[in-house]
């Protein structure tokens, strides 16, 4: 449809110069001259001359005629966006439509605009605005269809992928986008007919990538349609014309096994082995062709595969799995003496999940207690060895890997002492072995020195500066001592100069060091910190989501339908990712934290109380606050000259190299951060994804419950409950929510002024009998829970807190049920850390007899655990870090990695009594440690 408001010749032909810097819907004027269009519109596009569009604009509209040409104005609008200067171009693109509410050019920039600042739905109306008045126009419909496919508007997208397939039908992309556009939808007969019409009407000597990957695309619709045979039979027709000959045998291999055709099945599997003897998946699927399931046939196979593949680790590793007895004694023995020989240093990491079978650990760790003292005492692995001379002696590197091994298994099991004794014997055999100092600093955290733990890592990555995993590692291990500049320092070996560490690792999404970040500044109650890395990272996410963008056009354009595909499954569910739920939960638990317990704001902490000061203090004072104001004025200026020289480099950047239309976050300041409007609010915004994604995990129902109760939703925290409860219905924490929601609706029925709602009350007595289990009141349902999970230390931790706060008179049994948990039974470290912090932090009152007795008991039975010393850990000075010197600053952070509790002792509390843990971790005999009977 023509503009209402055309142009003479002369500022038409300028006006199409325009259009030629972008990508935008061009209406048809008179005398087009295509070919000169052509060229201006490859060149300043791409060579992005926005300045010479302003120039084109401003001709047009210096005409006195023309000066509120509405197409002209949007399209200035448009270029003044790309240079970054947005309110201008809001203001001249609204103009331009205001002028010209018929131009589908003003609504297609409208849109574009819209779409720069990722207001998605606005830019779809917009867009469809447009093709009101230019219906088939194909550059709007197809910038419509991003966003549709964007947005997951499935219904629309395929719409408009019909009306393009009509305008251009001879385009393959045509095709291919109204197929899957039905696909998508879950309508694969359609799909499959679509692709099927296209295909045949295809003409091709010769077969390409593109092509091969169509066809395994349309064998993709075929199987989720639920067509196996036909699925097959494609297979075998098209197989010569697909280059992807790995991916055709393993469907071949599938789809023979769904339709129980195992004879042909196994020749299929036979030649991926073959072709990948290292694959575990293929090992099984052929057991699984052959039909095997008793146990001495699958160990016969196994053998048959360890002859015809010598060098295969799989098919040595495999068969420890289903073996018992003597024959996985055989079996494991060959396997561990095979790979102690060779050096093998992941090979505990290799056999750790065998360690779910207690009969396996014992046979194990016998195993390799036999092969250390015969290695210390003949060289050979056992006595039956040494008495053969046709058995070469085993090489001196043996023993090393022997008891690194040893190590590794006293450490998984927590026999802390022993695995120290082994590794320290171990540097001392091999003192350059960077896994030996990683494994000792991983000995010490477990065994609950984090501290000591760090020094290690630092010593590990100082004898290979240059290894970034070990670098990582250590960087982690200070991140859970609290040590965050430390950590900083560490990365920045491996960052970009000139940038801060921290900085760097943002805009690289370095995830894993902003969680670790989050959860120290969570334990240091730094919670605006803490915040702003839980932020951090969920802008990470959402850049990745709209980096998809980008592959909308470019994978329908290279034919990559199935990673295309598979692209878009992910991205629904990407925030289910664990780095996301780690941040989100971290953000949750400050956010309820400052909802609880708000912090002051910035002005009312200087307030002090001056009523009863003397003149001459009040005068200090005084000058005092003048000085520390007129130094936060300063680095405020600072800072804010800082901010705006960052963000003219920034600009200039994504002129240059990214994108200038893209939004400009708000920057996040902690401080602000931590002093939320609603903080409840902001704690559902990282809630709902979990809801949506993570709803499997029973902590995302009880941070919703957390929620809704200081909300005072009954519904909905009841609705968290039973989501909960469908999970996991014994759940320690589960039923601490249950009772205080017990306690909280009886208080609502009893009220006058909150009356509960007749409707809500009729839902609530519905599930009461079996959520409350049939009991009277709280403290019966406490007592009752308490009787059946007695032995469970995290039911104990629970129902003491409850049963405390229920009846105040019931303390001392609440404190003794929680010391005799510890008393009767080895509970975990990191589970006694937090019974112990619960007493220490004076919950239940002054318990110094009980907590004195608590203590002396974990003393015993973790021997190295800081937390549990009568002194604290001296602060680690490592090679790379260095303390402050400050003894008023100087502190030791006592931390537990399974805990967000932390405990901090000041260095007023360090004496000679460290002496006593040192002793203990430094103990090793000349020759190694000495083997003691079990």
């Amino acid at each position: 449809m023509p503009s209402s408001d055309p142009l003479p010749p002369k500022e038409s032909a300028l006006f199409r110069k325009i259009l030629a810097f972008y990508n935008v819907s061009k209406r048809s004027v008179s005398n087009p001259c295509t070919n000169t269009f052509s060229l201006i519109f490859q060149k300043c596009y791409e060579m992005k001359q926005y300045k010479n569009g302003l120039k084109l604009a401003k001709q047009i509209l210096s005409n006195p005629k023309f000066t509120e040409h509405g197409e002209t104005l949007a399209m200035k609008g448009l270029t003044l966006n790309c240079l970054g200067r947005k309110d201008e171009a809001y203001e001249h693109v609204r103009r331009g439509l205001r002028n010209d509410l018929k131009s589908h050019v003003c609504w297609h920039v409208y849109g574009l605009l819209q779409r720069s600042d990722k207001k998605y739905d606005e830019a779809i109306k917009c867009y469809r605005n447009a093709l009101k008045w230019e219906k088939d126009n194909i550059q709007i419909l197809r910038d419509l269809s991003l966003l549709q496919i964007q947005m997951r508007d499935l219904e629309g997208y395929r719409e408009t992928r019909h009306q393009l397939f009509k305008l251009r039908p001879s385009q393959h992309a045509s095709w291919i986008g109204f197929a899957m556009s039905y696909h998508l939808l879950g309508d694969y007969e359609t799909a499959m007919n679509i692709l099927e019409t296209f295909l045949s009407s295809q003409t091709m000597d010769t077969f390409d990538y593109k092509h091969s990957e169509l066809l395994l695309y349309q064998n993709n619709v075929i199987q989720e349609a639920g067509n196996y045979e036909q699925a097959l039979q494609h297979l075998k027709d098209c197989g010569a014309q697909i280059l992807d000959k790995l991916a055709v045998q393993e469907s071949m291999g599938a789809l023979c096994l769904k339709l129980d055709r195992h004879e042909e099945a196994v020749p299929i599997y036979k030649e991926l082995i073959e072709r990948n003897p290292d694959n575990t998946e293929y090992y099984r699927k052929l057991m699984e062709a052959r039909k095997l399931s008793d146990t001495n046939d699958l160990i016969e196979a196994y053998r048959a595969m360890q002859e015809a593949y010598p060098q295969s680790f799989c098919a040595r590793r495999l068969p420890l799995d289903i073996a018992t007895g003597d024959t996985f004694k055989t079996l494991v023995d060959e396997h561990l003496r095979r790979n102690l020989r060779k050096g093998v240093p992941p090979l505990f990491v290799n056999l750790r999940s065998l360690y779910r079978d207690s009969e396996k650990v014992k046979i194990i760790g016998k195993l390799v207690e036999c092969y250390y003292q015969n290695l210390i005492s003949s060289g050979y692995f056992s006595a039956e060895d040494a008495a053969n001379d046709n058995v070469r002696k085993e090489p001196a590197s043996a023993l090393l890997w022997t008891m690194y091994y040893l190590a590794q298994h006293y450490d998984y099991l927590r026999e802390s002492e022993k695995a120290l004794d082994f590794i320290n014997a171990a540097i001392e055999h091999t003192p350059t072995l960077i896994e030996l100092f990683v494994t000792k600093g991983r000995i010490y955290k477990h065994a609950g020195d984090v501290l000591e733990a760090v020094k290690w890592l630092d010593e590990a990555q100082s004898l290979d500066t240059a290894d970034r995993y070990i670098n990582s590692k250590c960087a982690k291990y200070m991140l859970r001592a609290n040590q965050i500049k430390e950590a900083e320092e560490i990365c920045a070996k491996f960052t970009r100069e000139g940038v801060s560490a921290m900085e760097n690792l943002n805009e690289m999404q370095c995830m894993w060091f902003q969680t670790e970040c989050a959860l120290a500044y969570q334990r240091l109650e730094k919670w605006g910190e803490a915040l702003k890395k839980c932020h951090e990272i969920d802008r990470h996410f959402s850049e990745i989501i709209e980096d998809q963008f980008d592959f909308h056009t470019y994978c329908m354009r290279k034919m990559t339908l199935r990673s295309y595909v598979g692209l878009l499954r992910l991205e629904d569910v990407l925030r289910r990712h664990p780095f996301y739920f780690k941040a989100a939960k971290c953000a949750i638990e400050v956010y309820l934290r400052l909802f609880d317990k708000p912090l002051a704001a910035e002005s009312a902490v200087e307030e002090l109380d001056i009523e009863n000061l003397p003149a001459p203090e009040l005068k200090k004072l005084r000058n005092k606050q003048r000085k520390a104001q007129k130094k936060k004025a300063e680095q405020e200026n600072a800072q804010s000259k800082e901010n705006q020289k960052k963000e003219q480099h920034s600009k200039k950047q994504l002129y240059q190299d990214g994108d200038p239309e893209a939004p400009q976050l708000d920057e996040l300041i902690p401080e602000k951060l931590a002093r939320p409007d609603d903080p409840l609010e902001k704690a559902i915004e990282f809630l709902k994804p979990l809801q949506q994604l993570a709803k499997d995990n029973i902590e995302t129902h009880l941070m919703a419950f957390e929620i809704y109760l200081r909300r005072n939703k009954l519904l909905l925290m009841l609705q968290s409950l039973k989501r909960a409860r469908k999970i996991d219905p014994n759940n320690a924490i589960l039923h601490s929510c249950i009772v205080r929601f017990y306690r909280v609706l009886e208080e609502r029925l009893a009220s006058t002024d909150n009356v509960v709602d007749p409707s809500v009350r009729i839902v609530i007595d519905r599930e009461r009998e079996n959520l409350f289990r049939g009991q009277p009141d709280a403290i019966a349902l406490n007592d009752a829970y308490l009787k059946a999970n007695r032995d469970d230390s995290d039911a104990v931790y629970e129902v003491a807190k409850i049963m405390y706060t229920l009846d105040e008179k019931r303390r001392d049994e609440a404190i003794t049920a929680m010391v005799s948990i510890v008393l009767n039974q080895k509970v975990p470290l990191e589970k006694a850390t937090k019974l112990y912090l619960l007493l220490k932090s004076e919950y239940f009152g002054q318990c110094d007899k009980e907590l004195s007795t608590f203590k002396q008991i974990c003393q015993k039975r973790y021997p190295l655990a800081v937390v549990f010393a009568d002194v604290t850990a001296t602060p680690i000075t490592t090679l790379t870090t260095t303390q402050s010197s400050n003894a008023d600053n100087n502190q030791t952070t006592v931390t537990d990695s399974g805990s967000s509790r932390c405990a901090v002792m000041s260095t007023s509390e360090q004496t000679s009594g460290k002496q006593v843990l040192t002793d203990k971790a430094s103990k090793k005999q000349k020759n190694g440690p000495e083997i003691k009977a079990n």
